[in-house]
């Protein structure tokens, strides 16, 4: 079975394709705002439309891959941008027309969740979902993957993009803001906004922006903020650990690049006796693969819908969506180890 992916949540246009299970390959283009400006919705989209035809021919040409080959596409039906989301869900909708194929709308937070689940060979692990736009553990249960604490406001990566925007430290933020934090020997005390297992980051990002402009040193105040940031996820992190004993932690979304944030979680996993598998850098950021394998997944257990059906979702939560294919990858990696 071969699987095309679609991937058009954010500033990122991607496709991917998934034969039997095993990923061959992506390509992808990623829209960059001008600079001191966040994305603007309608641009991302007239980027993403203006680079879709060509990626799909460089997918095709790349992988040796006939367009009749193609037997199922996936898209990301949401969460994100809907004008961005849209491109993509018009651009499968208009192929699966075309193929006379079956189509699977695809959580774009799932699919980082799969896509990390096969890349470390995870089976039942707690997950640190953290992006642009997510940041959430969550770990299955009954059907679903179920929430043990969220962003109350906005994700991670989105405050410290907005950070980064405003000092002039440009995009994409947090590798921008944790190399002006390497210059820096002292932090600053910071509120630590958490509220059960749940976390707040806009106030974060508000009150580090004020002490910029109080004439605190922006290397202060770049290392203040990453460790505040990456701490507040360690504590809600340990404490889930904790509450469900999973013995794996996987770190899935872009923020899972950041290699000090990963030191700081193999030391709550030592803690807790959970090994810690991250998310390879290729498969961290939005991608088309992801949206394939969790296609691929998703139809084999039967999901899939028509394009008359077929739909977007701007804001689409997590544990809302049954995942009937998570045992399929447990049963996948015990046959691999054997």
């Amino acid at each position: 079975m071969l699987v095309l992916g679609v991937e058009s949540t954010a500033h990122t246009f991607s496709l991917g394709l998934v034969e039997d299970g095993r990923i061959l390959g992506q390509v992808g283009r990623t829209y960059t705002p001008p600079s001191g400006v966040g994305i603007h919705p309608r641009e991302a989209a007239e980027h993403h439309a203006r680079h879709a035809p060509a990626l799909l021919r460089q997918l095709l040409g790349t992988y040796g891959v006939d367009l009749r080959d193609i037997d199922v596409v996936a898209y990301a039906a949401g969460p994100g941008l809907g004008p961005a989301l849209r491109i993509g869900a018009v651009l499968a909708r208009a192929l699966a027309i075309k193929l006379g194929v079956p189509l699977v709308p695809v959580h774009h937070g799932v699919a980082h969740i799969e896509v990390a689940r096969y890349a470390t060979a995870a089976c039942d692990p707690l997950v640190l979902l953290i992006s642009g736009g997510h940041t959430v553990i969550a770990g299955y249960s009954d059907g679903r993957y179920r929430v043990f604490g969220e962003t109350l406001d906005v994700a991670i990566g989105n405050a410290i993009d907005v950070f980064a925007r405003e000092v002039g430290l440009g995009f994409p933020g947090v590798p921008a803001v944790e190399k002006c934090a390497e210059s820096s020997d002292g932090i600053m005390p910071f509120p630590m906004p958490i509220v059960g297992q749940d976390l707040s980051y806009a106030g974060l990002a508000t009150y580090a922006l004020q002490l910029v402009k109080r004439g605190v040193p922006l290397p202060v105040v770049c290392k203040s903020l990453v460790e505040t940031a990456y701490y507040m996820l360690a504590e809600v992190t340990e404490r889930a650990l904790a509450f469900t004993k999973k013995r794996e932690l996987v770190v899935a979304g872009g923020v899972a690049r950041s290699r000090h944030l990963r030191e700081i979680l193999q030391a709550v996993g030592e803690e807790h006796g959970a090994e810690v598998k991250v998310v390879p850098d290729e498969y961290a950021g939005d991608n088309g693969a992801m949206i394939a394998l969790t296609g691929y997944y998703a139809y084999r257990r039967g999901v899939y819908t028509t394009p008359e059906r077929s739909f977007v979702r701007q804001r689409w939560r997590l544990d809302n969506i049954d995942v009937p294919w998570f045992h399929d990858l447990c049963a996948d990696i015990k046959a691999i180890d054997k």
